[in-house]
């Protein structure tokens, strides 16, 4: 049984989401409004947001925001009528798993729901991912490497961590976009380079080799 919060200004499509999602097994609580949810993201941990973006107070992207500060594992599904691209691609980057537009099948919402709660993480959390002399702090979300602790932003820590789980094995760009932004439309395949570039740039030396015309894969000794 997991906890779900729903961020829905609208009151009937919240109740209906909230007894949809209750009747499928889980504990869902609601929120009407952005600094609503931020409240009771602070008294309560929560296995998924289903988000909305149009929100009284302020918008879902300072719900995303202040949700990663708390939880830096905090899975999102966003929930939008607004569904053109850079929305999209906006919201995937700053780190939601999911999108599903308005209007939505029930059918599709639950069984997105149940897909990204079968790939969130169980049992207690480790401090450090170690693969050779790279470390990275799954708590601060910081590279630790030749004695500096670089801060990474969420989604710089989140495709390094899968690229460092999967040592020694190429990453399809596909897999990380899929793995890492749980999004397997090639409309945003884009944000897996840019990411990997940025990791480059924060890193003191080479950990991100570039397999062409494949993928990419951890190098670091």
């Amino acid at each position: 049984m997991a906890r779900l919060l729903v961020v829905e200004d609208e009151a009937r499509l919240r109740a209906y989401l909230t007894r949809t999602l209750s009747t499928d097994g889980h504990l869902v609580d609601g929120a009407g409004t952005g600094p609503e949810a931020v409240r009771r993201l602070r008294e309560d941990a929560y296995d998924l947001i289903v988000l909305d973006l149009m929100l009284p107070g302020f918008d879902g992207f300072e719900v995303m925001r202040q949700a990663f500060e708390l939880r830096p594992e905090q899975r999102i599904l966003v929930l939008s009528a607004v569904v053109d691209v850079a929305t999209r691609v906006r919201c995937l980057r700053t780190g939601a798993v999911d999108f599903l537009g308005k209007p939505f099948a029930t059918a599709e919402l639950i069984e997105r729901v149940r897909s990204r709660l079968r790939t969130a993480p169980v049992g207690a959390p480790q401090r450090w991912l170690r693969v050779g002399n790279v470390a990275l702090d799954l708590e601060r979300q910081a590279l630790g490497i030749d004695g500096q602790q670089i801060p990474l932003s969420h989604r710089e820590f989140m495709l390094l961590g899968h690229l460092m789980r999967q040592a020694g094995q190429v990453c399809s760009r596909h897999e990380l976009l899929a793995g890492v932004w749980g999004y397997s439309d090639d409309l945003a395949s884009n944000v897996v380079d840019v990411t990997v570039r940025r990791i480059r740039g924060k890193a003191p030396r080479p950990i991100i080799e570039t397999v062409r015309n494949v993928g990419y894969a951890f190098s670091a000794c």
